[in-house]
């Protein structure tokens, strides 16, 4: 999924079970492309060569835990998120327009979504291709 001449610390996949637990409380259309790459990396850090610079993807327990409380909810419930960039700033679908959702970082200091959320990618295949890139490689 992610090449090996990519910057990229894998873990090991998640098992069905676990991806299974997870698409029980994920929005019905995140891609299956999102799962796959839990399947090959369950969490995992590497670069982007865009904002936010750095990607850190939240193993699938961490999302399925913090989809069925509800954490992000108060401030940013229309967003999926499934990571962050290690410093503040999350990772997420941006469920405010139709699927396929665009991928973005939130600044989680700052609730005017207007300032704090920033594209990354057009949808999650586009995002995939920029995993383990450095900027300007």
């Amino acid at each position: 999924m992610i090449s090996e001449t990519r910057d990229w610390f894998k873990a090991d996949g998640a098992t069905t079970d676990v991806i299974s637990a997870l698409r029980s409380v994920s929005p019905a259309a995140v891609p299956a492309r999102y799962y796959e790459l839990l399947a090959f990396s369950n969490g995992g850090e590497g670069p982007l060569p865009v904002q936010p610079f750095n990607f850190c993807l939240d193993t699938a327990e961490e999302v399925a835990a913090s989809a069925r409380d509800g954490r992000y909810k108060e401030f940013f419930a229309d967003f999926f998120v499934f990571g962050g960039n290690g410093g503040g700033e999350l990772i997420a679908f941006d469920m405010r327009v139709d699927a396929p959702w665009p991928i973005v970082a939130i600044d989680m200091t700052n609730i005017d979504l207007e300032e704090s959320v920033a594209s990354v990618a057009p949808d999650f295949e586009k995002f995939v291709e920029m995993i383990g890139l450095e900027a300007g490689g």
